[in-house]
């Protein structure tokens, strides 16, 4: 009688183990398929609004971008937008330029909705671009502290873009909610007022997927938004460069080494004129940049008194010196000089070619006046 086979004894261990793990996994597998459901059901209702047939770009929707009241409305980017080339570039010149801006204060941004929506930032950026402080609390916390502050600051910004026909397209809310769209707005016509050294991608348009809550059900729009336009056939020759070249775009091209020569003459031809007011120019770029000494010396070259009401003599804002070099653009135009091919911001901002080409026409005509 052959014996029993003996039974290995890790059989039976290794089998419950198994039979844990399996249990394990089912338990895992269902708790997060709980999860996934309840999620699933928040977006449920927004998925099916976005992908209808009339739309068939799809949108990822946050469960929190579904729970609207009725009547409410919550915009997004279409994320094919989010990828192109030209919007991507748009973000970046933008934030380099107030990093660029704000470099003295410390101040670093990443990314814009997060880095700007509580108007900390945006502060620190009118009041360096305006040249100007505003009366608001440094640091805010709470929501209703940062609103109020970001009030202030967009007032301040409306009372600057206004009076120049600019459309505001973002409030207090569109900005503290981190809306990319607003904020890209109010950063452009930033930009575009203050004359801002960079250059933006032009033509920059983004899908926007617009969802609203009408009588329990949510309904889906999907709109063209224009970021940035071409300026070519207007005054502010902004996005593109500007195709006609001088003597100046060569020498700062080509012979930069010459660049001390001429600007050496122009202050020796400056002086001449402003030392009889006991005024000298040491510095082009810096001294001439409120428009102050522009105005002054054209009333010593056609020789004639400007009446102090009709400038800044102390300019304490970018725009009282925008103020300023326009109203000296226009004594030249008035003794005979054709109209700038500067413009006054480039002149504020410090643009040291825009200062040199102004100079040299006054040096032209007026180089043998004692």
């Amino acid at each position: 009688m052959s014996a029993a086979p003996v039974r290995s004894p890790t059989l039976r261990p290794h089998r419950m183990k198994k039979e844990e793990s399996f249990l394990g996994k089912l338990g895992g597998t269902l708790a997060r398929k709980k999860k996934a459901k309840e999620v699933s059901d928040l977006q449920e209702e927004g998925k099916n609004a976005i992908n209808a047939p009339m739309n068939p770009s799809t949108v990822d929707v946050h469960p929190e971008d579904t729970l609207l009241e009725e009547n409410e409305e919550r915009t997004m980017i279409d994320p094919n937008s989010k990828e192109d080339p030209k919007f991507k570039e748009l973000i970046k010149v933008l934030i380099d330029w107030i990093n660029d801006v704000l470099v003295e204060e410390r101040i670093i941004v990443k990314q814009l909705e997060e880095d700007l929506y509580d108007g900390q930032v945006l502060q620190k950026l009118l009041e360096k671009l305006a040249d100007r402080k505003l009366n608001v609390a440094e640091v805010t916390q709470s929501e209703i502290g940062q609103k109020q502050k970001l009030q202030t600051v967009l007032e301040a910004v409306h009372d600057l873009l206004r009076p120049h026909g600019w459309t505001i397209k973002w409030n207090v809310d569109s900005i503290h909610g981190k809306n990319l769209i607003s904020i890209l707005h109010l950063l452009v016509a930033l930009a575009m007022h203050f004359r801002a050294p960079i250059r933006l991608p032009e033509h920059v348009s983004v899908q926007v997927v617009v969802v609203r809550k009408r009588e329990g059900l949510l309904q889906t729009t999907h709109v063209s938004e224009e970021l940035t336009t071409t300026t070519e056939s207007s005054d502010f020759n902004f996005f593109s460069p500007n195709p006609e070249r001088d003597a100046f775009d060569t020498l700062f091209d080509h012979a930069p080494d010459k660049l001390s020569v001429v600007k050496k003459s122009l202050i020796t031809f400056v002086n001449k004129h402003l030392n009889k007011l006991n005024l000298e120019v040491t510095e082009l770029e810096t001294q001439f940049a409120d428009g102050v000494y522009l105005v002054l010396l054209m009333g010593l070259l056609e020789d004639y008194f400007v009446p102090l009401h009709n400038f800044y003599l102390t300019p304490e804002s970018f725009d009282q010196k925008v103020h300023n070099v326009s109203f000296a653009f226009e004594l030249m135009q008035d003794g005979g000089l054709k109209k700038p091919k500067a413009h006054p911001e480039d002149v504020v901002n410090l643009d040291l070619k825009s200062i040199l080409r102004v100079l040299y026409n006054l040096f032209t005509k007026y180089k043998n006046v004692e």
